[in-house]
């Protein structure tokens, strides 16, 4: 029986397990499939606090598993949880169950950092050019020097990718904000502020259809195509920002907790899930700000209240 066992390895992830190891209570923490999670995609990270001169998305997970397990957190790679039971009474022996493919594991609480990914475009191009020119989060790579005074894509039309085109502004020459209507889906006053923006070019009921060039192994613009009309167009550029919407990485809870109706974990009472002994943190939650120190934040908060919870059990 463990005491907690915490379900993905980015940023919340390894903050949980380092303060639930701080607390003496030996987490296992089980890594999934993508150890380290989106942030391991993202090749400078610049707004990490404590970092003034960036640090790679890999460096700073490993830095983050390493201190977490200095202080006892166990790691387990290579499994990934199939299937879970959250309805077991919290009495006695009996636990939340967790089945690693046919292994079953026991545990008094359990904290869920599972993530989100990335919606993505589904072009081949756009996989090869990832990390290269193409990247999902303009905070985190739009002030690399690479796009600094270059003409720049942002694909989408929603709030994000409205945010996505104006921070950008302050980095690229133009930003071309790629729609596949002919009206942003945006709020009405976030939509209104993008438009009046002299730096953003709006490309109507446009889709990309290729991203160049996967020959140079570097973006230099794009092929879009009109939906209504088919006509095609090229556009210079050296970076795709893809901002058209995330996918929580909650299948495998549904049933067991609450959820919304876009599969985020809904929390109450600051971590605490629908379920009394599960927690969640991160990007599986957070809709909003998607940031790698809010999603440590958060971490933090879940291994608390995890530790706060097992003391009311044990009294």
């Amino acid at each position: 029986m463990e005491n907690v066992v915490i379900i993905g390895s980015g940023c919340a992830g390894w903050t949980a397990a380092l303060y639930a190891a701080r607390a003496n209570l030996n987490p296992l923490l089980l890594t999934g499939a993508q150890p380290g999670g989106l942030l391991t995609t993202t090749s400078t990270v610049e707004n990490y606090p404590g970092f003034p001169d960036g640090v790679d998305g890999t460096e700073l997970m490993m830095r983050m598993q390493k201190q977490a397990e200095r202080f006892g957190t166990r790691t387990q790679y290579g499994v990934t949880v199939t299937r879970v039971d959250f309805s077991q009474p919290r009495r006695g022996a009996s636990g939340f169950k967790l089945w690693l493919d046919d292994e079953l594991l026991e545990s008094k609480t359990v904290i869920i950092t599972v993530g989100a990914s990335h919606r993505h475009l589904g072009l081949k191009s756009e996989d090869l050019l990832e990390r290269k020119g193409v990247t999902y989060c303009a905070t985190c790579d739009g002030a690399l020097p690479v796009f600094r005074n270059q003409p720049l894509v942002v694909v989408g039309g929603g709030d994000s990718a409205c945010e996505e085109a104006t921070y950008l502004t302050h980095f690229g020459s133009k930003v071309y904000l790629v729609h596949r209507r002919d009206a942003l889906r945006a709020s009405k006053i976030m939509a209104e502020r993008t438009l009046k923006n002299p730096k953003i070019e709006p490309v109507w009921d446009s889709v990309v259809e290729e991203i160049h060039d996967v020959k140079q192994d570097k973006v230099a613009g794009v092929r879009l195509r009109n939906v209504k009309t088919g006509a095609t167009q090229e556009l210079a550029c050296a970076g795709v920002f893809v901002a058209i919407g995330h996918v929580p990485s909650t299948a495998l809870f549904k049933g067991q907790i609450e959820m919304d109706a876009d599969g985020y974990i809904i929390c109450r009472k600051g971590t605490s899930t629908s379920v009394p002994g599960v927690f969640a943190a991160g990007d599986c939650v957070d809709r909003t700000y998607r940031q790698a120190v809010t999603a440590a934040g958060s971490g933090c908060a879940a291994a608390i209240d995890a530790e706060r919870y097992l003391a009311k059990l044990e009294n």
